[in-house]
């Protein structure tokens, strides 16, 4: 076969489960792209995506996989950044090999009609071959109650459950008819409630963000309905991802966030309640129902305003995300890693903030 007849063979796609997407945090952990972390962060969650060529077949408006706003894999975006397709045998070897750090991996499924049984492939892979603990974040629309089980059996140990938008009206807005979805408000929440039941209590999340909408009454009345289920909550701030239906709108307040994350972490620590806490006219949270003396301490240890999402062997948060919910630099929204003296001082200033 001569060289032109070579060159214009058609390009097999790079597809899973032979290929999967790396987050740019996991790719420079891994070695395969160069880069450094803004304060020496350290990713202890490698963050892999399925990924295929025909893409996600929902339609979410708040996403950059969202199905009609791209035209190639290699052009897309999720949470804030590329993410770059490559083979899944190296991608294992490499995790093999990782940092020390690396306690984790997070295998995400997009709603693909392969995805579910690719899933399972790529998890046992990893399973098989490296030491890490194994999270799968699932497409709820995809599967029944019996695929959480294999996927357990499949050396998954958690299971996150993406429901992002807090109230059943905003889910539906963003996720369902209004923008062509096929995601249903109900079968999420009932997909959470099996992971909890086959996994264990405390072994699955729900994701949330903050800032599509809601009140912060919303978003802790749906903070407090995955912790009373059994689980616990991931959070996010939204951030405005180029070529989605939402690019033009903002992010939440800061202070709204802080407040969110304080509260959060009241509520899946079993410290606080929505019961106990206090809401003004427009549903801002004004008290958290704790002694000045008790609520100070938890703030100044910093610990509420940490990255929330799967831990690692020693308790802590693995999948700490670093910058996926900012650029880097001063205003960091979910920190990485513990807050400093100068952050605590910044934060205590921004859970004040009541915007007009």
């Amino acid at each position: 076969m001569e060289a032109s007849e070579i060159n214009s063979l058609p390009t097999l796609p790079q597809d899973s489960p032979e290929y999967v997407r790396l987050s740019l945090a996991a790719a420079m952990t891994l070695g395969f792209v160069k880069g450094w972390f803004y304060r020496n962060a350290r990713l202890r969650c490698i963050n892999l995506l399925l990924t295929y060529t025909d893409g996600c077949r929902a339609n979410c408006a708040f996403c950059g996989l969202a199905n009609e706003k791209y035209t190639s894999p290699a052009s897309r975006n999720f949470i804030r950044v590329p993410w770059k397709i490559f083979p899944t045998p190296e991608v294992i070897e490499a995790i093999q090999n990782a940092p020390s750090h690396v306690s984790r991996v997070c295998i995400s499924m997009i709603t693909h009609p392969r995805a579910k049984n690719d899933v399972l492939k790529v998890c046992r892979q990893v399973a098989a071959t490296t030491d890490k603990s194994i999270s799968l974040l699932i497409a709820p629309t995809l599967l029944k109650r019996d695929d959480l089980k294999t996927m357990k059996d499949s050396g998954a140990d958690r299971i996150g459950v993406a429901v992002d938008g807090a109230t059943k009206k905003i889910f539906e807005q963003f996720r369902g008819k209004p923008v062509r979805g096929p995601h249903r408000w109900d079968n999420y929440w009932k997909i959470y409630g099996d992971a909890i039941d086959i996994f264990g209590e405390g072994m699955a999340g729900v994701h949330l963000i903050c800032g599509l909408g809601e009140t912060e009454k919303d978003l802790v009345s749906a903070i407090s309905k995955a912790r009373s289920m059994g689980g616990c909550t991931h959070l996010f701030s939204f951030f405005p991802e180029k070529g989605s239906l939402m690019e033009n709108h903002s992010s939440p307040s800061i202070g709204t966030y802080r407040r969110i994350q304080l509260a959060r972490w009241l509520i899946d620590n079993d410290r606080g309640q929505i019961a106990s806490m206090q809401f003004d006219s427009q549903e801002r949270i004004v008290s958290f129902g704790l002694s000045s003396v008790e609520l100070d301490e938890i703030i100044l240890s910093g610990k509420p305003f940490e990255t929330s999402g799967c831990p690692g062997p020693d308790g802590k948060v693995a999948c700490n995300r670093p910058y996926g919910n900012e650029k880097p630099g001063l205003f960091i929204r979910n920190f990485p890693f513990a807050p400093e003296p100068k952050d605590l001082q910044r934060i205590v200033e921004e859970l004040a903030d009541y915007p007009e």
